[in-house]
């Protein structure tokens, strides 16, 4: 059968990668709502003793980061085992591990035991988020890579937005607990269709040596397995696998230096989600409009990254970075002035896409910076390493707002990380990409190759 365009074998190869994108982004809507909800729900914990004990301002930034020390935990895991072990399974237990740890924390009556069941939801989300990289990378055409990344990972965004939204209609009803059981809901209606529907990577089997299986894949599928030419590129420099290829003359500047991205990343993205309500309230604001706030942040993100991934599909997504990143330094500065609602609700958008759409870029460009025996590695390297920053982001806000000083101070502090994320990315080294034919004779990139091989 000829191809349908340059990026699609069949229609059943379109058709398995729409499913394929599709459980993708419900299974980060979850991830992204268990971030948000935490934050939605704050109020109420800090202000009735009843539910959990007396919880305080330093103590709400304490529980906040520890389910970004489960996604540290969780991410490790994943890029220790993701690239030995396969997409699949990994996706499969990220899913059921975050599911049940929503499901205990909705049941825990103490803070302690809140912070335990925050630890261990975590850790599944942390788990996902590394994996759900290196899927797209390998499932999708090359010319849509950083959009179909972008897609993807604005499920994080997306239920940021769901949170927020079921917060403000369902929160009095429901409680928090509800809204913490609703979190636990993928256990039941996603990962079914996950069983089903999302296959092994081709290119991983091709890469562990499994052809067979890679065939039986594709043809079923309709997933192409890598071509000659792309297994050239594939194993050049590829002796090590997993963690073991982040350390090699071929990666270990850019890794650090997009550990170092994903964490101001992160730690915008967390600062902000976990305290922005609070600090809107402090400001005069009522607590549904606070709520909006945190609506508009998400919002904002999802509609600028999408727009910036198609960007970076055309000139590389180095530079889309550079400028999300100053894109947030100019936000959170406005964030401190005296200015209208509607230019604070612009500006909230902006630093949206400045801070949860820039780390969706970059998990972008680090699942296709790795050849495939190193991608959930990578993706896993940044997602732990940044988990750092995320750890902080919730800090940095309990601790200025336990220490009565302004809120403008943390505003302050998130620009500082932004310049200096935008300057990092500069220096990261340039990849240079080999071109392979396809087997209907249309060209197309192949896997990245460094030019230097260990």
């Amino acid at each position: 059968m000829p191809p349908v365009s340059a990026d699609w074998t069949s229609t059943q190869h379109r058709r398995s990668v729409t499913w394929i994108v599709a459980l993708a982004t419900a299974a980060l809507v979850f991830d992204g709502y268990d971030l948000v909800v935490y934050g939605t729900i704050l109020p109420i914990l800090m202000k009735d003793p009843t539910q959990l004990g007396a919880v305080s301002a330093e103590q709400a930034g304490v529980l906040g980061s520890y389910a970004l020390v489960g996604v540290l935990i969780g991410a490790l895991l994943a890029g220790a085992f993701g690239d030995r072990v396969g997409r699949r399974k990994l996706t499969l237990i990220s899913i059921t591990w975050f599911s049940v740890g929503m499901a205990a924390a909705a049941m825990t009556h103490s803070v302690t035991m809140f912070g335990a069941m925050r630890l261990l939801t975590g850790i599944g989300v942390g788990g996902l988020i590394a994996t759900t990289g290196a899927v797209v990378a390998e499932f999708a055409p090359p010319s849509k890579k950083n959009m179909y990344n972008a897609i993807v990972y604005c499920g994080v965004p997306l239920g940021g937005v769901m949170a927020s939204l079921l917060a403000l209609l369902l929160r009095d009803a429901i409680g928090w607990r509800g809204l913490f059981w609703i979190g636990a809901l993928p256990l039941v209606v996603l990962l079914p269709l996950v069983l089903l529907r999302l296959p092994e990577s081709p290119r991983w089997l091709v890469a562990r040596g499994r052809i067979d299986e890679a065939h039986a894949i594709t043809a079923r599928t309709g997933i192409p397995s890598p071509t000659a030419e792309e297994l050239v590129v594939e194993r050049a420099g590829a002796q090590k696998v997993g963690f073991a290829a982040l350390a090699t003359r071929r990666y270990a500047l850019g890794t650090a230096l997009l550990g170092l991205m994903s964490f101001g990343g992160i730690m915008l993205t967390y600062g902000l989600n976990t305290w922005l309500p609070k600090i809107m309230e402090n400001a005069g604001f009522d607590a549904k409009n606070s709520l909006a706030f945190l609506l508009v942040l998400n919002g904002g993100a999802i509609a600028g990254v999408v727009l910036a991934s198609r960007t970076a599909d055309r000139t590389g997504p180095q530079r889309v970075i550079v400028g999300t990143f100053l894109l947030a330094v100019l936000s959170l500065i406005v964030l401190t002035l005296d200015l209208p609602l509607a230019v604070l609700l612009g500006a909230v958008a902006a630093a949206g896409i400045g801070g949860i759409g820039t780390q969706i870029l970059i998990y972008g460009f680090v699942a296709n910076y790795y050849s495939t025996t190193a991608r959930a590695a990578g993706v896993a390297w940044c997602a732990g390493f940044g988990r750092l920053g995320g750890i902080f982001g919730p800090l940095v806000g309990g601790l200025i707002l336990g220490a009565g000083l302004s809120s403008n101070i943390a505003f302050y502090i998130f620009a500082g990380i932004a310049l200096l994320g935008a300057g990092l990315t500069v220096l990261v080294p340039t990849r240079h990409e080999s071109v392979a034919t396809s087997p209907s004779g249309t060209h197309r990139a192949a896997e990245p190759a460094m030019v230097t091989v260990d």
